[in-house]
């Protein structure tokens, strides 16, 4: 069976429109009738109250995944996205980079409870905290690649240097296969000059990296928490969820290049040999 592709959702900034994203790229994928787990990571729990996980819900959740060795099925809730699962967060990870100290493997702790999971999923993402403690270095020991959402402002890059040298780190000694998915700007504001600035600052260092989708400020994606639903739920039509639908398909289009792409170390392909 095909394994599911592992994505986490990082940037050690908070505010950039990390869970916003992990969200609505989620729902985007489900919607291409892609199976879809989100795990949230975040103590703060947004992406679980943003999709209308019930205090019921989260009775397991991903502290109990990380701490108690609860299989991952067992905190599993479905959405009312079809196609699309929830593993809900709890306030009790705020505590879980203490209690990870002193656990054998603490690195690799979420890795190993998704390896069933990857059977079930075409994607898996992972919404990690705005922090580079041990939840989000569980994240990327488990993830094939990180996709990082940017907020186009002035720091946007210095923060972007910072997670890329852990991303390299985690490479070098942790997780080998760590790859950078992409790079999301959000926040985009058209009628200012600095987010234009920013942009072409980010695809100048980071090239092609860089989506060419950007992710504009808009009041319905910020309306849709409240109201327990994805943008996509919400107002299908609105520019957020536009946005958030083109960004699914480049990611796709990303990931079936990627598969498409030889392995590295193998052959060349050899041309055929000329009819005499």
């Amino acid at each position: 069976m095909k394994s599911a592709r592992v994505l986490a959702i990082a940037n050690q900034k908070g505010g950039v429109g990390k869970t916003t994203t992990a969200v609505n790229l989620a729902t985007a994928l489900a919607a291409c009738e892609k199976r879809v787990l989100l795990i949230d990571l975040d103590p703060q729990g947004n992406a679980t109250t943003g999709l209308g996980v019930s205090a019921e819900g989260r009775a397991r959740n991903s502290y109990h995944v990380l701490i108690g060795g609860t299989p991952l099925a067992e905190a599993t809730v479905e959405t009312a996205v079809p196609g699309m699962s929830v593993v809900p967060s709890d306030v009790n990870l705020a505590g879980a980079d203490l209690e990870l100290i002193d656990i054998p493997r603490r690195e690799y702790r979420l890795a190993l409870s998704i390896v069933a999971a990857r059977q079930r999923f075409d994607y898996i993402l992972i919404d990690c905290p705005p922090a580079l403690g041990l939840l989000t270095l569980n994240a990327l020991v488990a993830a094939d690649a990180v996709l990082v959402p940017l907020q186009t402002e002035f720091y946007a890059l210095e923060g972007l240097s910072h997670l890329i040298r852990t991303i390299e780190r985690v490479k070098r000694h942790l997780n080998p296969k760590l790859e950078i998915q992409g790079i999301v700007l959000t926040m985009f504001d058209r009628r200012n000059n600095l987010c234009d600035m920013v942009a072409r600052d980010v695809r100048a260092y980071m090239g092609e990296a860089v989506y060419e989708t950007v992710i504009p400020r808009n009041v319905r994606v910020s309306e849709a928490p409240s109201h327990g639903k994805p943008v996509l739920l919400y107002d299908m039509h609105c520019a957020g969820s536009q946005a958030y639908i083109r960004l699914a398909r480049e990611v796709l289009r990303r990931e079936r290049a990627r598969s498409a792409a030889p392995a590295p170390g193998s052959p060349a392909p050899q041309s055929p040999a000329p009819v005499s």
